[in-house]
């Protein structure tokens, strides 16, 4: 009998209560900020918006909330304040107090490897009018306008992007360490390295613990007028011995779903060719227009991925000898050389623990930066410092056509600027590359 009862309560609670909220997470990004509600199982839900003040309000229908539920820090988001309050006898009414108004989306999102059932709330900044944002930020600077017509010399550009963030949090190693993680350090380290040199420069696209839409670090890339874009991660697989590093470059199956996408884009698809206006042109001649500069891209990411692979050949062991092709949307920017690099086994244990010292991470960044160093001396981009100021340092088996063929200039050329009056160069001679 004493049973029954107890059945039977248990029955009225989830009767009353059909959901619990279990966890409560914030994000805080440059562009947007994420909360997630970790829940027990799918719920209903409404939400509200208000102002003076600005609140975000969200009712759970039939959902009690844990007494023991720690709340998490919202700084750097435009959350002032997070108040939960029991609206009726069932339902839980959780506030946000606002800093100021803010554009979101919702979503309900099914179980996931190690996430149960979630409500992922996104809050950006709410535009006021044509071009006034009420907040922006970014890791990324913005390039000077009109840099591109201006004779002043300027920096060699590196995009580097640490994969994942926020709620994403990748791989997880065999002791729990996150991708997310390990990968942002890596980014960093490798920026650092890159800022210890003249002439170029990293800049990274995410700098913190939250998450930037796919496409979104593309065009941040390229707002920074990016030379070379380089995605960082750490593989996983579910035989831990598996090990080393491997390079990737877009598939020619990804080259061409992608141009599809900007064609339909005529604006951003004008950009992408050197700002010619697409207007008024058939789109046959679209499609070249756009497939050259496609062309031109891969074969640079290409030229980029080899040399950064066998810098990550002279550090150890490395998954694949060549690089590898796939459809990562991270690599379907069609203006800017882009590879991935997957820099280790997260999944095996030693390379988990290798990943996670900073000593290591140093050595990583060391040896994706000489296959850095080694593509841009070979394909300096024009208009920037380095180009301006090159040269080259005679050594046995040069001569001036091979030198000349180097650098893609003329014999000629290279005479005018060092007033040779031979086509003879001498071994330890250091030439001027126009």
């Amino acid at each position: 009998m004493r049973g029954i009862v107890v059945l039977v309560l248990w029955f009225l609670c989830n009767a009353v209560f059909g959901a619990e909220i279990k966890g409560v997470r914030i994000w805080a990004g440059t562009d947007r900020s994420t909360v997630v509600f970790d829940v027990s199982k799918p719920l209903e839900y409404r939400l509200s918006e208000f102002k003076n003040p600005y609140r975000l309000v969200i009712d759970f229908v039939a959902t009690e909330l844990p007494k023991s539920l720690k709340l998490p820090s919202a700084a750097e988001t435009p959350i002032r304040n997070l108040r939960f309050a029991r609206r009726n006898s069932n339902d839980l009414r959780v506030v946000f107090d606002l800093e100021h108004r803010v554009q979101f989306d919702d979503s309900q999102l099914p179980p996931h490897k190690h996430y149960g059932h979630r409500v992922v709330l996104n809050l950006t900044p709410k535009i006021r009018g044509a071009g006034e944002v009420v907040e922006s930020s970014s890791t990324i600077p913005q390039a000077p306008k009109g840099l591109a017509n201006s004779t002043v010399v300027r920096d060699i550009i590196v995009a580097v992007d640490a994969g994942h963030g926020g709620a994403d949090v990748g791989a997880i190693g065999p002791t729990g360490v996150y991708e997310k993680n390990i990968v942002l350090a890596i980014a960093r380290a490798l920026v650092d390295e890159i800022n210890r040199h003249d002439g170029i420069r990293g800049v990274l696209v995410r700098d913190g613990d939250y998450y930037v839409d796919l496409r979104k670090r593309m065009i941040k890339a390229r707002d920074a007028k990016a030379d070379l874009f380089l995605s960082i991660h750490a593989d996983a697989f579910h035989d831990r011995r598996v090990r080393g590093s491997s390079v990737y470059v877009l598939s020619q199956k990804g080259v061409s779903n992608e141009a599809a996408h900007w064609l339909a884009e005529n604006e951003n698809a004008s950009d992408l060719i050197g700002g010619i206006s697409l207007d008024g042109k058939d789109e046959v001649l679209k499609s070249v227009l756009l497939d050259l500069s496609q062309t031109a891209s891969l074969d640079a990411s290409i030229a980029a991925a080899n040399a950064i692979l066998d810098g990550l050949k002279k550090l150890g062991k490395v998954h694949k000898q060549e690089v590898q092709h796939a459809g990562f949307m991270v690599l379907k920017s069609p203006d800017i050389p882009s590879l991935l690099i997957e820099t280790a086994f997260i999944s095996n244990p030693d390379e988990e623990r290798r990943l996670s010292k900073e000593s290591y991470r140093r050595k990583l960044a060391i040896s994706i930066f000489s296959g850095i160093r080694t593509y841009f001396e070979n394909n300096l981009p024009p208009g920037t410092r380095l180009a301006a100021h090159r040269s080259h340092l005679v050594s046995r088996g040069d001569s001036l056509s091979v030198i000349a063929h180097r650098y893609d200039v003329s014999m000629e050329s290279i005479k005018l600027a060092n007033n040779l009056v031979g086509d003879g160069v001498r071994l330890g001679e250091v030439l001027k590359i126009p």
